[in-house]
């Protein structure tokens, strides 16, 4: 244990005896290193609660959804409080119901993560009647200047201007976006970038943010000649490069394709997953942090903090064909 923690053997011990002299952080360490392990902590080791936080996500099918889920709830179990994580899925509890839940077993704040605060054809009145019951919340990826509260996003028009820029240098000049439908803030934004880096001339389709409509947009979109694909998530990405293979094309010698998010598993594609990453362990550090602040009474900015995608290029996307050598 004290080599998984990377401390002396010495100060294993006085964490398991409860003694004092450990910095915080170096405590920390043993706990998680006995967590890694499969060891239970002693009864004396168990934290009190600070209270509880409610993590409302749309779905786990998706891998960015429970990495963020990991790391705003590895967060703020460091701080001391205990998260509760809140699924929706098709048939089942509504955004709505699930607060309303939450709020009755009296959670100290809320996690909001591509919520309805990111569609703009949902009521944002919604966000207001959660503060006049007294519950902060922060809420990640999808602006609505109609409510107050911390917003914490990536650029999403950055994004799909990098994009496009990767592949005009790979020589692509037709190049297509494939996005999830238009009334979501992050798509609106996707759009804007892509429409502003090609002058409005690169074809866009809507779909739905999935494997298949990943390979629905991407079947449109080599219809309309592209050799680029840009798409809106790497699970959409994935259905770009079934479309591709369907065609009897390849990717990435025939058609290159980018995807977006960047969870662990895209590198391990077929082939590995060029993608826009989103910071996670940034955004995820930022909205607990404002929440944090706010639950303690703090004066927290009711504006949006905006983080920066980074381009990891892998094996989806190449040369076009006419450029190369």
């Amino acid at each position: 244990m004290a080599g998984q923690a990377r401390v002396s053997e010495a100060t294993v011990s006085r964490v398991l005896n409860g003694r004092a002299g450990v910095a915080a952080a170096t405590r920390q360490r043993v706990l998680a290193a006995l967590d890694v392990l499969g060891y239970e902590r002693p009864l004396r080791l168990r934290q009190r609660s600070a209270g509880l936080i409610g993590l409302v996500i749309p779905e786990l099918t998706n891998p960015i959804f429970p990495a963020f889920a990991q790391v705003i709830e590895q967060s703020l179990a460091g701080h001391g409080y205990t998260p509760v994580l809140c699924t929706q899925s098709p048939g089942g509890a509504t955004e709505d119901e699930l607060v309303d839940q939450l709020v009755e077993r009296g959670v100290t704040g809320i996690v909001f993560l591509s919520g309805l605060h990111a569609d703009t054809t949902a009521d944002p009145a919604r966000y207001a009647r959660l503060s006049g019951r007294g519950v902060p919340f922060v809420l990640i990826n999808g602006f609505n200047p109609r409510v107050g509260a911390p917003f914490v996003s990536p650029d999403d028009a950055a994004a799909t201007r990098i994009a496009v820029r990767h592949l005009r240098a790979l020589g692509h000049e037709r190049i297509g976006l494939a996005v999830g439908p238009h009334r979501f803030v992050p798509v609106q934004r996707k759009v804007e970038g892509f429409r502003a880096e090609t002058a409005g001339r690169g074809p866009v389709h809507h779909t739905l943010f999935s494997v298949e409509g990943g390979q629905a947009a991407t079947v449109a979109l080599l219809d309309a000649g592209c050799t680029g694909v840009v798409c809106g998530s790497d699970m959409m990405a994935l259905g770009a490069i079934r479309a591709v293979r369907q065609r009897g094309l390849d990717v990435p010698r025939d058609v290159s394709v980018i995807g977006y998010d960047d969870s662990d598993l895209f590198a391990f594609t077929d082939p590995p997953l060029t993608t826009l990453r989103q910071p996670v362990r940034a955004m995820a550090g930022a909205a607990v942090s404002a929440l944090l602040e706010e639950i303690g009474g703090g004066l927290v900015q009711h504006t949006e903090f905006v983080f920066q995608p980074e381009l990891v290029v892998r094996g989806s996307t190449a040369k076009a064909a006419g450029r190369r050598d």
